[in-house]
């Protein structure tokens, strides 16, 4: 029966077409490659490769435009005119958006491919494959599916969970289940990757660094309780990861050498802070490398950032051109302002598109950037520059990594932990945390910090990172609103201000799998877990 074609699953490069938009991804399984499994996975490098796409192809229709369109514009952070990115800045998102529909089957396709290698691929290697090995590769997808399954309850609450999809061929019409629930297979998934990844210790080897490890499954871990308000918990995982040494500040004490601002250059990818990074690479597929360079960039007649023949998708909104304090080293790696200096940035000037290297950004009135009179620096690299961006593909994308998870986030973690929900604290474990972050960042330490400035910390740190609307999601909903309703939302020659309603901060189901399966708009069920 059906079983029998699950033997013939395909191969690593095949990745179920996952640059077109399917919207059936979450209810079918991949199609299959002619490639068997029992040829393919004879060794232990057959293995490990079986992940390769979930560090980038399965994460790319989310990461190209759909993630800043929702984190960034819906959270205030960045804004944007252009009208395929920009509903969430009005709160008018709807379910015949393609964007929405390209996250949410980006994310249902690591579901899918996660699902594939826990089922399957255990039963399909040969003799010759370490069981350290296998378990290492298995790890991953755990944390890829839970990883996965993190962005959805935060976007959409309810979803299906679905941990094999050939249970669900004969029967695409699937119910939604309870955010708890999910919230529990998010956990245990994470605690089977903390079991079966490999510990690490992050070097000055980058390419060392690239695949997770169980600290990174920790640190994700920590991350979730905080979400569900077990501090207890959180605070407990935390520590272990800070405690193991496994990951440090570039700039901080450890690694004095290197700033903040080196977080976002192409030679430090992988570097020691990073804890999880989507792994883009330029292989002559489209889908495979990092738009953001092109989308967060400067393109005008007179000067440009970007390899493509456009840029600035996205820019800066103006409720964030204020955001830092006077010797914030944080501004500068963050936001590109009129007069800055970028040494080390590669442009085209002027109509004859003149190579040049350093660059100093223009005034407003020139940036362009949808008119936001600044520009988004995190990710933009410049024109193609030999190592100091790496290579680039037909459609100008670059393999600058994606953080999904650095240290600092951790660090405010603890410190968030420790706090407990309280609205303040002076323990000294919260302060290392957050100071850690803090003087990095070229600012003075404090000895106690209030909630709501640990609350501006993280947006300041994490700033065009998509971490900022999931934490105005974890406020109390009368206070995002206020948020968000006193924001300029608008751009340098218009100001503008929209309120949410408490409906806008989970996403609407796309129209096309509500078509297909009607029950995403039933009551969501509890899911069954005893046949684990």
């Amino acid at each position: 029966m059906k079983m029998k074609r699950v033997y013939k699953i395909l191969a690593v490069t095949a990745f179920f077409a996952l640059t077109t938009s399917c919207s059936e991804e979450f209810s079918v399984r991949p199609p299959e490659d002619q490639i068997s499994l029992d040829n393919y996975y004879s060794t232990n490098e057959q293995v490990e490769s079986a992940t390769n796409g979930m560090y980038a192809r399965t994460w790319f229709q989310f990461n190209n435009k759909f993630f800043y369109a929702v984190a960034e514009v819906g959270s205030g952070n960045m804004y944007s005119g252009s009208s395929d990115v920009s509903a969430m800045r009005n709160f008018s998102l709807n379910g015949s958006d393609p964007e929405l529909n390209n996250g949410w089957s980006s994310l249902w396709a690591n579901v899918a491919q996660a699902n594939l290698i826990i089922n399957f691929l255990p039963d399909r290697v040969g003799p010759a494959v370490s069981e350290d090995v296998l378990n290492n590769t298995v790890g991953q997808a755990y944390f890829m599916r839970a990883t996965a399954y993190f962005y959805l309850v935060r976007l959409w609450g309810p979803v299906p969970i679905i941990e094999n999809n050939l249970d669900h061929i004969d029967n695409p019409q699937i119910n939604t289940n309870r955010v708890e629930d999910i919230y529990q297979l998010i956990e245990s998934d994470y605690q089977k990757a903390i079991d079966l990844l490999e510990d690490k210790t992050r070097t000055s080897n980058y390419t060392e660094n690239a695949r997770v490890s169980k600290g990174s499954a920790r640190a994700m871990l920590a991350k979730v309780y905080l979400y569900e308000e077990k501090y207890t918990e959180a605070r407990a995982m935390a520590e272990e990861v800070i405690n193991s040494n496994e990951f440090k500040l570039l700039g901080g004490d450890q690694i004095p050498d290197k700033t903040f601002a080196d977080l976002f250059k192409f030679p430090n990818n992988n570097n020691e802070e990073s804890i999880f990074s989507l792994q883009w690479v330029v292989d002559g597929n489209y889908g495979s490398a990092n738009n953001c360079n092109t989308q967060f960039g400067i393109s005008t007649a007179a000067v440009t950032t970007s390899n493509a023949s456009y840029g600035g998708v996205f820019g800066p909104s103006q409720d964030v051109l204020d955001l830092y304090p006077s010797g914030d080293l944080r501004r500068k790696a963050t936001i590109m302002l009129p007069g800055d200096e970028y040494p080390e940035i590669k442009v085209l000037v002027g109509a004859d598109n003149e190579e040049q290297v350093g660059f100093t950004v223009p005034p407003a009135e020139e940036i362009g950037g949808q008119g936001a009179g600044a520009a988004i620096k995190k990710y933009c690299i410049g024109i193609v520059n030999g190592n100091e961006t790496g290579p680039i593909d037909a459609w100008a994308m670059m393999e600058n990594n994606t953080y999904i998870m650095r240290y600092a986030d951790l660090l405010l973690i603890h410190a968030e932990a420790v706090m407990g929900g309280s609205g303040s604290t002076s323990d000294p474990a919260a302060l290392a945390s957050f100071n850690a972050v803090r003087t990095r960042a070229g600012l003075s330490a404090v000895t106690s910090i209030t909630f709501d400035e640990l609350f501006t910390e993280r947006r300041r740190e994490l700033c065009f990172e998509g971490d900022y609307w999931f934490d105005l999601g974890r406020l109390p909903r009368s206070q995002a609103i206020a948020i968000i309703s006193a924001q300029n939302r608008g751009n340098m020659f218009t100001e503008e201000y929209f309120t949410p309603d408490e409906s806008d901060f989970l996403l609407p189901y796309p129209d096309n799998d509500v078509s297909k399966n009607p029950l995403l708009l039933e009551d969501p069920v509890p899911y069954n877990f005893g046949e684990e």
